[in-house]
C-alpha cells in the first residue's frame, strides 16, 4: 500500500486502524511523504509493517506515488494506492484482489467510494471528451444534472461490477505489472487527473479499469487541498488543460487547445473566488445499499 501524505493528521490514523479488518493478506504500508510537518507520519511509522520514505518535498501526487512504488519489493504483485483520509471497508482489500484475479486483463480496480455521509461518489467514470469535459465544467456548478456530466460521470448506472474508463486515485488496486508497463503515474501532472491520464493509458496499453462496489471504503476527501484553495484550483484547470489537450496535438487542432487555454483559465480565475463554482457539480443523493 501507498500512500501520499502532507500532514494528514487524524485521518492517516484512521485508515491504518481500518486496515486489519479490510483483508486477510498482509500488507506493507509505504508512506509517500511531500513534507509533513504536523508530526503525524513519524508516529505512523513506528507501527509495524509501515515505513516512511520522503520524497525531498511537495513533488505532486503522481510522482509521490511513484516513488513509494519504487520503494516496494520488485516481487510485489499488487499495489493498493490510497490518500490517507480514506477508510477502508471490511473486506475491501480482499474484495478488490478477488475481482482482479478474476480476470488477467484487468489492470486496476476501484471500489465503491462514499461520502462520509454516505453518498455515493462517481468514482468509475467515462473518460471526458471535449465536448462533455466543457459542458461538465462550464454547466456542472449551476446544473448538476446536465447531460454532459451526468454522461461524463455515469450517473445513471447503478453501481455494479463494470469497466471503466478511469477510476479515482483516491483508492485504487493495481496490477504492478500493469503499473510498471505504463510507466506509473505522470509526473508531469502535479496533482488531478493523474488518474485519468493512468485510466487512459492502461485502457490503451489493452488494461481493463475494472470497478467493484463490493468494495466499499469511505473518503473524507480534500483535507490537504482545503489550506491552499486558490492554489489547488490552478492545479485543477492547469492539469484540466494538459489532459485535454494532450488529445488534440495536431497543428491545425491549435485554436481549439487555445479556446481550452482560455476557457480554463477563466474557469480557475472564477473558482479561486467562488467556492460554488470550484465545488463543481453536486453529488445526486444516491446512497449505497
Amino acid at each position: 500500500m501507498v500512500v501520499v501524505t502532507y500532514s494528514p493528521g487524524e485521518h492517516l490514523t484512521a485508515l491504518l486502524d481500518s486496515l486489519p479488518a479490510a483483508g486477510r493478506h498482509s500488507v506493507e504500508v509505504i508512506l509517500a511523504d511531500n513534507g509533513s510537518t504536523d508530526g503525524s507520519v513519524e508516529a505512523a511509522a513506528t507501527r509495524p509493517g509501515v515505513r516512511l520514505v520522503r520524497t525531498g518535498g511537495n513533488v505532486g501526487y503522481g510522482r509521490a506515488v511513484n516513488a513509494g512504488v519504487a520503494a516496494l519489493d520488485p516481487s510485489t504483485p499488487w499495489v493498493v494506492v490510497v490518500n490517507p483520509d480514506v477508510v477502508l471497508g471490511p473486506g475491501s482489500l480482499d474484495e478488490m484482489i478477488a475481482a482482479a484475479q478474476g480476470d488477467p486483463r484487468v489492470g486496476a480496480v476501484g471500489p465503491l467510494i462514499t461520502t462520509q455521509d454516505g453518498v455515493v461518489y462517481p468514482s468509475a467514470r467515462s473518460l471526458p471528451t471535449i465536448g462533455d469535459g466543457v459542458g461538465h465544467a462550464v454547466a456542472g456548478w449551476w446544473w448538476p444534472g446536465n447531460p454532459w456530466t451526468r454522461r461524463y460521470r455515469q450517473d445513471a448506472l447503478a453501481p455494479a461490477q463494470r469497466p471503466a474508463g478511469w477510476l479515482s486515485g483516491s483508492c485504487l488496486l493495481i496490477r504492478r505489472a500493469a503499473f510498471e508497463q505504463v510507466r506509473g503515474f505522470d509526473p508531469a501532472y502535479f496533482m488531478y487527473f493523474e488518474d485519468v491520464d493512468l485510466g487512459r493509458r492502461l485502457g490503451e496499453a489493452g488494461w481493463i479499469n475494472l470497478y467493484c462496489p463490493s468494495a466499499r471504503v469511505v473518503h473524507h476527501g480534500g483535507h490537504a487541498t482545503v489550506r491552499a484553495g486558490g492554489e489547488m484550483a490552478r492545479a485543477h484547470h492547469a492539469s484540466a488543460y494538459r489532459y485535454l489537450s494532450g488529445r488534440y496535438p495536431a497543428w491545425w487542432q491549435a485554436p481549439l487547445r487555445l479556446a481550452l487555454r482560455v476557457g480554463l483559465a477563466a474557469r480557475a480565475a472564477l473558482s479561486s473566488r467562488s467556492a460554488v463554482v470550484a465545488g463543481g457539480a453536486a453529488l445526486p443523493d444516491r446512497r449505497a445499499d
